[in-house]
């Protein structure tokens, strides 16, 4: 049986276990091409169901395209119970290079993309990668009304915002998830993922291994981890998984024995104690968004 304290209901109706896995780093560098072993990006993707992973996170830019494409080849037909998360809003030139694309007709033609691209008739979580500067905000929750309307996706969300965006955004639709930046070493969000705990809205925190100066050798972060005889990172995802029920980490990696790294930190319990010391430690790192 599932640990209830473990699994999260997205929107209130599609229950998923808590520790996902991030698609952007199975691509090339700069999370540009194809990846320089396909092959065993493949094998990562296949790992995640027989490891109970059930939700996915990728997004149309990554590659672009690539993620979406090495998802279908390497899971679909999809297993009952996955969810595969994908986002719009933000176009590649380059590697390394993302730029805001929020035009309304842009981001209902990258959403019907990654149907064809994953292969399903409907997505089930489809967020807004960034929300443009350059078009008005509620034209870009307009658009995302219509792809709920239309049934291109079931669940929405948003990436990279404070929580005046996600008030402007529930007028328009029911915010099912937030993708911030957060992790031990980066808690700008920290008053975004309070008003997510307060309203059940799914916080998703990109890149959550980051850590900083705690990683060092003999740092608390290095003491908590050999006390539980587990890697610093493992130790930063549990930290995190405990730090609120509505937290969703969502490591990338595309390396088999990485990924097993990964999934075991969620046997980790920290004590009341690890969790505090390692609260105050990085108490200093919360600014605001």
């Amino acid at each position: 049986m599932t640990n209830p304290r473990m699994t999260f209901s997205i929107g209130g109706e599609t229950e998923i276990r808590r520790l996902g896995f991030g698609a952007m780093r199975i691509t090339g560098p700069g999370v540009w091409g194809v990846p320089a072993d396909h092959a065993e990006a493949i094998r990562v993707l296949r790992r995640l169901p027989e490891l109970g992973v059930d939700f996915i996170d990728t997004a149309d830019s990554y590659g672009p395209g690539v993620s979406e494409e090495l998802i279908r080849e390497a899971l679909h037909p999809y297993c009952a119970g996955l969810l595969i998360a994908t986002k719009a809003g933000l176009v590649r030139t380059g590697p390394g290079r993302w730029e805001p694309q929020g035009r309304p007709e842009h981001l209902i033609g990258q959403a019907h993309g990654s149907l064809r691209r994953l292969g399903v008739e409907q997505i089930g979580l489809w967020q807004l990668h960034r929300i443009d500067p350059a078009v008005p905000r509620d034209e870009q929750f307009g658009a995302v009304r219509h792809l709920i309307d239309t049934g291109v996706i079931r669940h929405a969300g948003l990436s990279e915002v404070c929580v005046a965006d996600i008030k402007a955004a529930s007028k328009h639709f029911k915010v099912a998830t937030v993708q911030n930046r957060f992790n031990l070493g980066d808690r700008g969000s920290e008053d975004v993922l309070d008003f997510c705990t307060a309203h059940g809205i799914g916080f998703i925190p990109w890149y959550p291994l980051a850590a900083g100066e705690l990683t060092r050798p003999g740092s608390l972060l290095d003491a908590i981890a050999r006390r539980h005889d587990a890697r610093v990172g493992q130790i930063a995802l549990a930290w995190l998984l405990q730090r609120s029920p509505v937290m969703l980490p969502i490591p990338g990696t595309s390396k088999v024995a990485h990924l097993l790294d990964n999934v075991a930190a969620r046997l980790i319990e920290l004590s009341d104690q690890e969790f505090c010391e390692l609260d105050r430690a990085t108490e200093g790192r919360r600014q605001a968004l």
